[in-house]
């Protein structure tokens, strides 16, 4: 028969390394005191905090205010001032971009209209600048847009684009000149048939006028652009100066730009005040017709020294709707003895720029 003890697994080596292993953890438990008989661990003495105030405290508070903070201040005065101080940042950021840009002053176009029985170009209606007119202009480093007639009504190209909106986006006008005022825009009849006038223009130039007053948009008038701000207001004007003041001096002749005389600025007017200095100034003399019966809320700026004939005329009620009767852009090139119109320029364009919001 087997021996019992043949079906036991664990051999007798096995048997040893128990009984070793039993010994070594008892001999553990023996030196190791119990957890409740375990001495207290030693920490180091705490350091009392001490306050900004001079006083002693037991820790260092979690808020504590930074030496540089406003006594007393609290968060919402701190967020404020923050949000204040981004907001003006914005602010400057944008009015620095806004007032930056280039201005863009529209010009209003001289018409050319077709010629009875010619052909080719001459056969159509053509719309331009003088050159003088632009190039003065952008001598102040603007841009220059000419300002074509609108027809919202038209069979062939129709458009919804109105002179509002030239008015709406540029920042100034120039009205240049050009043929005469018609008498039927002031309601008057020609006193010859050479002086009808440019009855189309008047219409399209003085809606021009009107919503770029209308816009609080600056505006400067040239000789007929002069004439044209006096007719808008209610005034009159003097078909022939020859015909109707027969003792005023010449105004036009075969010279043309070169022909001039000297002006006057009446006490009081901002051209007296722009030009202080100036005495008697000469500008040149290109127009047959003049400002008779002033617009309405209009002051006299500048007269010819000879004959009293009004030169120049400014709406008191807008920013800036300056007439002048002479055309200063011929001036640098007629030379230095001709009146510097540069100041009257720049105080337009100023305008502009402060009136383009």
């Amino acid at each position: 028969m087997p021996d019992p003890s043949d079906n036991n697994p664990v051999s007798p080596a096995a048997n040893v390394q128990t009984d070793a292993s039993d010994s070594l953890q008892s001999a553990a438990q023996a030196e190791s005191p119990p957890l409740s008989a375990a001495a207290p661990v030693d920490m180091p003495p705490e350091v009392p905090f001490r306050r900004q105030d001079g006083q002693r405290g037991s820790e260092e508070p979690r808020d504590k205010v930074p030496a540089y903070e406003i006594p007393g201040d609290t968060p919402w005065r701190q967020t404020w001032r923050i949000l204040s101080a981004r907001m003006q940042s914005l602010s400057d950021r944008l009015g620095r971009r806004l007032t930056q840009r280039t201005l863009k002053i529209g010009i209003s176009a001289r018409i050319f209209h077709p010629e009875a029985g010619a052909k080719g170009l001459q056969a159509k209606t053509l719309q331009y600048l003088e050159e003088s007119i632009a190039q003065w202009v952008m001598s102040r480093d603007v841009l220059v847009l000419m300002i074509p007639t609108v027809n919202t009504s038209s069979m062939l190209h129709p458009s919804k684009i109105r002179l509002r909106d030239y008015a709406k986006h540029l920042d100034g006008l120039v009205l240049q000149g050009g043929a005469d005022v018609a008498p039927q825009s002031y309601a008057q009849t020609p006193t010859r048939p050479e002086w009808i006038g440019d009855r189309s223009r008047d219409m399209y130039e003085l809606e021009l006028l009107h919503e770029f007053v209308e816009a609080g948009k600056p505006v400067l008038g040239i000789c007929r652009g002069c004439q044209l701000i006096n007719v808008a207001f209610g005034g009159t004007l003097y078909q022939d100066i020859l015909t109707d003041v027969p003792n005023a001096v010449p105004h036009v002749n075969e010279l043309y730009d070169r022909h001039r005389h000297p002006i006057q600025f009446p006490s009081g007017s901002s051209l007296a005040q722009l030009f202080s200095a100036q005495t008697a100034p000469l500008v040149n003399s290109i127009h047959h017709q003049a400002v008779r019966d002033l617009g309405r809320d209009l002051r006299i700026e500048a007269v010819s020294q000879d004959d009293g004939i009004v030169e120049a005329v400014r709406h008191t009620k807008s920013r800036f709707v300056m007439g002048l009767q002479w055309h200063p852009e011929f001036h640098r090139a007629g030379g230095a003895d001709l009146l510097d119109c540069t100041p009257i320029l720049d105080s337009f364009l100023r305008a502009a720029r402060e009136t383009r919001f």
